[in-house]
């Protein structure tokens, strides 16, 4: 959610919903969210939500543009595909266009669509975003943080698996199911994660950065227990802690240290001078761990929704 809302001006504003976009569309939004990364210094949509924009309609997501005359100045994105939670939503205006009332209007659009049960995100935490949040009347919901540590110097040990343990790099179309199921047992409780379907994973497997080789798969007796998903964000040279899940009943036995391990290897093997993850402020033990490998919090994303 990236607005800055002050001041009422409305002239020749338009808002449409669209199932799907057209190929232009969907060139139109990653244009504009070019722009607005470039000026906020990060994107204001999510990867999953940037996937999203483009093959064709996807179940539960609806796009609205917001366009002054022929210009397209607003986007937001609603994923309405958890069977419990609300629906959840990012927006973005675009730079030259703040100021004007846009945000409120996205903001307002996506509550109508939404039946008023709506969950936002605010990538940054920036207090134009939390402004908008208040007067939309949304309250705080979650935190998620970006936590990094340089990899040069980093003290990475061999790592020490558990017994009857062997890993090995994900091989695509063949691994595809176990992994799928894996994820899904791992993150049963991260509806986000946990809901990854077979054209969620094709969509980032056809991405410049996929790199089989820092997808770890951790095996016992033939079955997938855990894996540690590596990502290269090439132009900012940084190395991310993409996904890392362990299969409940295989936890607790120092696996998920271990992948945790060969993953910033691989990335340090590579020379990138950052490491980088998402973690969710509230688990604890997760970012204790990640502190004691000295990860600390470089930026925050904050989640907001309404009260029913």
């Amino acid at each position: 959610m990236t607005s800055d809302d002050t001041a009422p001006f409305a002239h020749s504003r338009s808002i449409q919903t669209f199932s799907e976009l057209t190929p232009a569309q969907a060139e139109d939004v990653l244009g504009l969210l070019a722009e607005a990364a470039r000026s906020d210094g990060q994107q204001a949509v999510s990867e999953q939500g940037r996937l999203q924009l483009k093959g064709g309609p996807r179940e539960g997501v609806r796009h609205l543009l917001l366009t002054v005359g022929p210009e397209l100045v607003g986007y937001a994105q609603l994923e309405d595909t958890d069977p419990v939670e609300a629906p959840a939503a990012e927006l973005v205006v675009h730079p030259a266009y703040r100021g004007h009332g846009h945000g409120r209007a996205l903001g307002s659009a996506l509550l109508a669509e939404s039946g008023k049960r709506l969950r936002v995100w605010a990538h940054g935490g920036h207090s134009a975003a939390r402004h908008l949040a208040q007067v939309l009347g949304l309250t705080l919901f979650r935190e998620l943080r970006q936590m990094r540590r340089p990899l040069e110097g980093m003290d990475l040990k061999e790592p020490k698996l558990p017994d009857g343990t062997n890993v090995r790099a994900f091989v695509p179309g063949r691994d595809d199911a176990a992994w799928l199921a894996v994820n899904s047992e791992a993150f049963a409780h991260h509806p986000e994660q946990g809901s990854l379907t077979q054209r969620d994973l094709d969509d980032r497997m056809a991405e410049p950065w996929f790199d089989p080789s820092g997808f770890f798969l951790a095996f016992q007796s033939g079955e997938l227990v855990g894996f540690h998903w590596t990502k290269v964000h090439a132009e900012e040279q940084i190395g991310e802690v993409y996904v890392l899940g362990v299969r409940p009943g295989s936890q607790g036995g120092g696996l998920g240290k271990a992948l945790t391990t060969i993953g910033l290897r691989h990335l340090a093997a590579q020379g990138l001078p950052t490491a980088m993850l998402y973690v969710d402020a509230d688990n604890k033990a997760a970012v204790t761990v990640y502190e004691r490998l000295g990860f600390v919090t470089h930026e925050t994303d904050l989640m907001y929704r309404t009260e029913s």
